[in-house]
């Protein structure tokens, strides 16, 4: 496909006399994590590596690919899923063609191939050397008790659901085991996007073959398209604020027969909508974010909801040496079906907290250490009780980056 997309792209700046050039940076990661909140505490030991070919062609025209091969247990959120059995997998995270133009206070871009969502600021830092902790803010790991090609039958199939594991409901659907839904995937999904920005305004709009909370193949007969979109406002002192939102279909076309009778897939949408600030100054730099989702599901009255929040801070103690806090939270909303069954949640309010240290080794290599607090608050629901839970982990993290390829040409 990349190759394809090159082909292109040569096209298309045939007549271009400015300086061309490509660049193949490779960043590898190795790590190993210890977690203990379970009956049998785990030691795991991971790698992941990615290389990022930048194709420029004059001062318009360029490409741009990351390709990625981890090991199955490198995060909790994997490219294909958790319920992926394969012990090393290969995904092409972006992979796409591209146009730039700018004036004295504006700029444009589009892009068009596989594109990491619009949605948020996640799935674009999701690079080992630019993230102070050694993972991405945990709403983007978290896989809810949902899954596009099967349908709960009420209330109580998602209270009796565990999160993390395999998800099975009992009114119809796929027989393939699978693991739960993220609310928005950190991996590329096929879409064109244009990107404007005057001054200090800058705007995205995103079309997706599919939702970023249950992306699809492009080749796939049962596409649904839809958008997202996301701006923001960058105030002097350099704190930059932003929204951004999607919404379409996220059930697969296999559910279509088990829809109520004149409803097809885009009655039942799943939407999102999120705030997020980022700031630096000196050696200290912020960045949060707020996030609310929900899933549209037949014969659910009140349909499945979950809200998460991060707040993440990076102090520089020396040039080689920084420190990092992280706090997040994630709630899930009341939920009610057409029997009258309602619960307040599906889960147990979660907390988590995170420090995290780097040490750069040299101009290559960067060494980070962390620790994380997981708390999940007791709570009942149908007149049963489920207790609290503490789970505590470490980890640490070898990352290394370098030019694999640099060339310029006319």
């Amino acid at each position: 496909m990349f190759a394809s997309v090159v082909l292109v792209w040569l096209q298309a700046a045939h007549a271009q006399e400015a300086t061309s050039g490509i660049s193949v940076p490779v960043t590898i990661s190795g790590g190993a994590s210890y977690v203990n909140g379970t009956d049998h505490p785990e030691v795991n030991g991971a790698f992941r590596a990615v290389a990022s070919p930048t194709l420029s062609l004059g001062h318009h025209w360029f490409g741009y690919a990351s390709l990625e091969i981890q090991s199955q247990s490198y995060l909790d959120y994997g490219s294909r899923g958790a319920d992926d059995d394969q012990p090393v997998q290969f995904s092409p995270m972006q992979a796409y063609v591209g146009y730039r133009a700018e004036g004295k206070s504006s700029s444009f871009m589009f892009k068009a191939g596989q594109l990491t969502s619009a949605f948020g600021i996640g799935p674009l830092e999701y690079d080992d050397a630019r993230m102070p902790l050694v993972g991405p803010p945990p709403i983007y790991e978290s896989r809810l008790a949902l899954r596009g090609d099967q349908l709960p039958c009420g209330v109580n199939d998602l209270l009796w659901q565990s999160y993390g594991s395999e998800v099975k409901f009992h009114c119809g659907g796929s027989s393939d085991e699978a693991y739960g839904l993220v609310p928005v995937t950190l991996y590329g999904l096929p879409a064109v996007e244009g990107e404007f920005s005057w001054d200090r305004v800058d705007a995205r709009l995103q079309i997706t073959n599919s939702s970023p909370a249950n992306p699809l193949p492009v080749l796939l007969d049962h596409q649904s398209v839809q958008w997202t979109a996301g701006g923001g406002y960058t105030f002097r002192g350099e704190l930059h604020i932003g929204m951004s939102g999607f919404h379409g279909p996220y059930l697969d076309r296999g559910v279509v027969g088990l829809l109520p009778s004149g409803k097809g897939l885009r009655d039942f949408p799943a939407s999102g909508v999120g705030a997020d600030m980022q700031w630096s100054g000196g050696s200290w730099s912020i960045e949060g974010e707020w996030q609310h989702f929900r899933f549209a599901i037949p014969t659910f009255t009140n349909s499945p909801s979950v809200t998460g929040a991060y707040l993440q801070v990076k102090k520089i103690v020396t040039p080689r040496f920084f420190l990092a806090l992280r706090t997040s939270t994630e709630d899930t909303g009341r939920i009610a079906d057409s029997s009258g069954r309602s619960a307040g949640q599906i889960r147990a309010p979660e907390r988590i907290e995170e420090f995290g240290l780097g040490y750069r080794l040299n101009r290559n290599q960067l060494l980070k250490a962390g620790m994380d607090l997981a708390i999940d608050e007791p709570w009942s629901a149908s007149r049963e009780f489920w207790p609290g839970r503490h789970a505590y982990g470490m980890q640490v993290q070898l990352v290394t980056s370098f030019d694999g390829l640099s060339r310029t040409f006319r």
